[in-house]
C-alpha cells in the first residue's frame, strides 16, 4: 500500500475514533434519565417567566413550560434558585443540568453554551414612570439608570454608547429587576432597563404606574442554556418543545400567562 493511502487510512480511522469519543462522551440525556430528574436554574424573582408567588411557590411560565417537557422526558422537575450572575458557573459545575429563565440568545452563549431552538421574542427596553418627561433615549441625558446585574439589559446598554455617554453617572446595579423598579418608584432613578416581557407584566399588576418607551435598546429572543457538548439532551428538550406546539400544549400554556399564543417554537419547525 502506498505511503499516501497509509496515512489517509489512518487520518480517517483518527477521526472516526474522535466523532466515536464524542458521541460516548455525550451521556447528558442518560444521566438526566438515570437520575430521574432534570435540575433546572432559575431567578425566582424574574416574573412573568420564573419568580417566587404570594405563597412561596415557584410559577412561571418557562417553569410550567418545563415541568411538561419533564413529563414527556418521564422525569421530575427539579426547581434551583440561582443568583443570575453565576449562571455560568452554575451550570459548568454541574450544580443545574440547563438555565430555563428568559435567557436571551447571544453570540458569546451559543459559543459556551449548547441553546435550545428559540421558543420566544424579546427586547430589552427602558421603563419609566407613568408621568415621566421621558419619552426617547435621547431624554434620558443627564439621568439616572438601574437594571439588573449580568442581565442581557446590562448588555444592551452597554453596548449603546451614544445612551451610556448621556447619563448622569454608571447605571446602577441591582441583583433582581424588582429592586430596580422599586428604585424607581422611591425616585431614586428616571429609568430601568429591563426585558419588555417583563416590563408588561408589572405594568399589568401596577396598571398605570409605569410606562415602556417605544424605542428600543435590542430585540432578541430566549431559548434555553445546556452545557456546552450536552448535545443528547439539547436534542431532546427540541424535539420535546416540537411536539408540544405542534399538539397545542405550549400554546395553552402560553395563553395562561400572556393571553395568546406567542411562542415561536412552530416557526423554527418550518424553517
Amino acid at each position: 500500500m502506498k505511503l499516501k493511502s497509509v496515512l489517509a487510512l489512518a487520518l480517517t480511522i483518527a477521526l472516526c475514533a474522535v466523532s466515536f469519543a464524542g458521541l460516548a462522551e455525550d451521556a447528558s440525556l442518560n444521566k438526566v434519565l438515570e437520575k430521574g430528574e432534570l435540575i433546572l436554574g432559575f431567578d425566582a424573582s424574574f416574573p412573568p417567566m420564573g419568580f417566587t408567588d404570594e405563597t412561596g411557590a415557584y410559577v412561571g411560565f418557562d417553569i410550567d413550560v418545563a415541568r411538561e417537557v419533564c413529563a414527556r422526558l418521564g422525569v421530575t422537575l427539579v426547581l434551583q434558585p440561582i443568583d443570575w450572575s453565576a449562571k455560568d458557573l452554575e451550570l459548568n459545575s454541574g450544580n443545574i443540568d440547563c438555565i430555563w429563565n428568559g435567557m436571551t440568545v447571544t453570540p458569546e452563549r451559543q459559543e459556551s453554551m449548547s441553546l435550545s431552538i428559540p421558543y420566544l421574542n424579546n427586547a430589552q427596553v427602558l421603563c419609566v414612570k407613568a408621568n415621566s418627561a421621558i419619552q426617547t433615549l435621547g431624554d434620558m441625558a443627564g439621568k439616572t439608570l438601574a437594571l439588573q446585574s449580568g442581565s442581557s439589559a446590562a448588555e444592551a446598554v452597554a453596548a449603546n454608547a451614544d445612551l451610556l455617554a448621556s447619563l448622569s453617572g454608571a447605571p446602577v446595579e441591582y441583583g433582581d429587576n424588582a429592586l430596580a423598579l422599586l428604585d424607581l418608584d422611591n425616585g431614586g432613578v428616571d429609568a430601568v432597563a429591563l426585558d419588555v416581557i417583563v416590563a408588561n407584566y408589572y405594568i399589568a399588576k401596577k396598571g398605570a404606574g409605569y410606562r415602556v418607551l417605544d424605542e428600543q435598546l435590542a430585540p432578541e429572543q430566549y431559548a434555553v442554556g445546556f452545557r456546552k457538548g450536552d448535545v443528547a439532551l439539547t436534542d431532546a428538550v427540541n424535539q420535546t418543545l416540537l411536539a408540544m406546539a405542534a399538539d397545542g400544549a405550549l400554546g395553552a400554556i402560553s395563553t395562561e400567562w400572556f393571553a395568546s399564543d406567542v411562542t415561536i417554537v412552530a416557526q423554527q419547525a418550518a424553517q
